[in-house]
C-alpha cells in the first residue's frame, strides 16, 4: 500500500451539481405542497358551488382527498421532467415551459371527453389549470436561476 496515491477524491456527481439539484428539489416540493394545498381548496370551493365530482361511467364521486393526491403526484412527474432538462438541456428553463403547458394542454382532455355534466367539466378543467398554474412558474424560475 505505500505506492497509493490517495487524494481524497470521491467519484461522482460534482457537488456544484448536486447543490442545484436540491435547490430545485426544494423549490418543487414546495410548489407541489402549495399547488395540493391550492388545488384542494379550489375543488372544496366547486363543490360548495354545485360541482357534483361524478363520472358518469363509474357513477362514483372524486373525493376532495383525491385531488391532493393526484395533484401531488403529477407535481412530482414535473419535477422529475425539470431535473432531467436540468441535467442535460442546454435551455432548461425554455424547454421546461413548453413541455409543461403541452401536457397541461393534454390533459385538459380527459375532463372534457369524460361525459360529466357541465359545471363538473368546468370545475375539472379548473382544476387542471391550478397547479399548473403553480408548478410551471416556480420551477420554470428556479431552472432560471439555476442554469
Amino acid at each position: 500500500m505505500a505506492g497509493m496515491n490517495d487524494t481524497g477524491a470521491v467519484a461522482g456527481p460534482a457537488p456544484a451539481r448536486v447543490g442545484r439539484f436540491r435547490r430545485l428539489a426544494v423549490t418543487g416540493i414546495a410548489a407541489a405542497l402549495v399547488a395540493m394545498a391550492v388545488t384542494t381548496l379550489a375543488a372544496a370551493a366547486a363543490q360548495a358551488a354545485g360541482a357534483d365530482f361524478e363520472i358518469p361511467d363509474g357513477g362514483e364521486s372524486i373525493p376532495l382527498p383525491g385531488f391532493a393526491v393526484v395533484t401531488g403526484f403529477f407535481s412530482v412527474v414535473g419535477l422529475a421532467i425539470a431535473a432531467a432538462l436540468l441535467r442535460w438541456s442546454a435551455r432548461p428553463a425554455t424547454r421546461f415551459v413548453w413541455t409543461a403547458v403541452s401536457l397541461t394542454a393534454i390533459s385538459l382532455l380527459p375532463p372534457l371527453l369524460s361525459g360529466a355534466n357541465t359545471g363538473t367539466t368546468a370545475a375539472l378543467v379548473v382544476l387542471h389549470l391550478v397547479p399548473a398554474a403553480v408548478m410551471i412558474p416556480a420551477l420554470a424560475w428556479s431552472l432560471r436561476r439555476l442554469s
